[in-house]
């Protein structure tokens, strides 16, 4: 496919050349680091008790959530078969903390945060709403991803939709997506590593 060609699907490709690769074809991890999120709130609806295990006959509860009914905020935790833990939260005021080198663009809107965190390893997966355009946000981001080392070496234009994704050196996945709705631009920004 040429540079900067139109795919079946109407998306612009932009070739990598130092791989010679298009870049859409640069999948970063996220759509995997995400599920990760969307595993632990689908392992169970409540804390399991230790004599409720016992009648049952089972071993000790792997998972558990909740919701909270004041700020809508879900918490979830999973320990998998070898021990490891793997906690959520995931809301509108659930505390951001960011990687060094990256803040939340200026004036906008968190419509949701989701932080999950296993052992040295964090997936933060941040919704923001603004009235900047989508160049304007994804500039903003792909100058703080370059600037914290990240090669962002994939970047994917659907009608409305733009992003943008790479790795670094140390394992850390980046993607900014960007979509203009109206008068305003709803995006995603997510940043992961250590997280299996």
């Amino acid at each position: 496919m040429a540079h900067g060609a139109k795919g079946p699907d109407g998306t612009h490709c932009r070739l990598d050349h130092r791989t010679g690769m298009t870049r859409s074809s640069l999948v970063v991890r996220f759509p995997v680091l995400a599920a990760v999120a969307i595993a632990i709130a689908g392992c169970g609806g409540r804390d399991d008790t230790a004599d409720e295990v016992s009648e049952r006959g089972g071993t000790a509860p792997r998972g558990s959530y909740e919701i909270d009914p004041a700020t809508g905020e879900t918490r979830a935790s999973f320990t998998d078969d070898e021990g490891a833990v793997t906690t959520m939260r995931s809301g509108e005021r659930v505390p951001v903390a960011l990687p060094a080198g990256f803040k939340l663009y200026p004036g906008a809107r968190i419509t949701n945060n989701t932080r999950v965190d296993q052992a040295d390893g964090q997936l933060v997966l941040i919704n923001l709403a603004s009235e900047a355009t989508p160049e304007e946000m994804v500039a903003f981001y792909r100058n703080q991803a370059e600037a914290a080392g990240i090669d962002v070496a994939m970047s994917l234009e659907s009608g409305s939709m733009t992003m943008i994704g790479g790795e670094s050196s140390d394992g850390t996945s980046f993607s900014f997506t960007a979509t203009r709705e109206n008068d305003t631009t709803q995006a995603q920004l997510s940043i992961g590593r250590g997280i299996e």
